[in-house]
């Protein structure tokens, strides 16, 4: 599937664009409905990273990620979920507190090697 096998979390445009090279006749409909199918089964979420775009993500599980100040990119950031932030904010909040996300916010290890090789060129 092109959202498991991505690195990154696709948008909607995203997956019509790379699937369209292959399928001529795809519709930007039949990616949405087909993506709705996907989240209803369950393998498949949908995220918001405060960008404007619906990205999917094939890892359901409570996970956080990193955003790229640079190039916008979005990567999954393994490392373990701290349960303990859920069960703080529960004991100081009269909300019902399920879960929480964190994101991390930076420069990825791609853009900052593209910088360093730029500035040492122009040296």
């Amino acid at each position: 599937m092109l959202i498991s096998s991505s690195d990154n979390h696709p948008t909607a445009q995203t997956i019509y664009d790379t699937l369209r090279k292959e399928i001529p006749k795809l519709s930007l409909g039949n990616v949405y409905r087909n993506l709705k199918i996907l989240m209803e089964e369950g393998k498949i979420v949908k995220r918001d990273f405060g960008d404007n775009f619906e990205h999917y993500d094939s890892i359901i599980s409570m996970h956080y990620h990193f955003i790229c100040e640079k190039c916008k990119k979005v990567s999954d950031f393994m490392m373990p979920v701290q349960n303990y932030l859920t069960k703080r904010a529960q004991k100081i909040s009269n909300h019902i507190i399920k879960g929480h996300s964190i994101e991390f916010f930076g420069t990825c290890d791609e853009c900052a090697r593209h910088r360093k090789k730029y500035s040492t060129k122009k040296l």
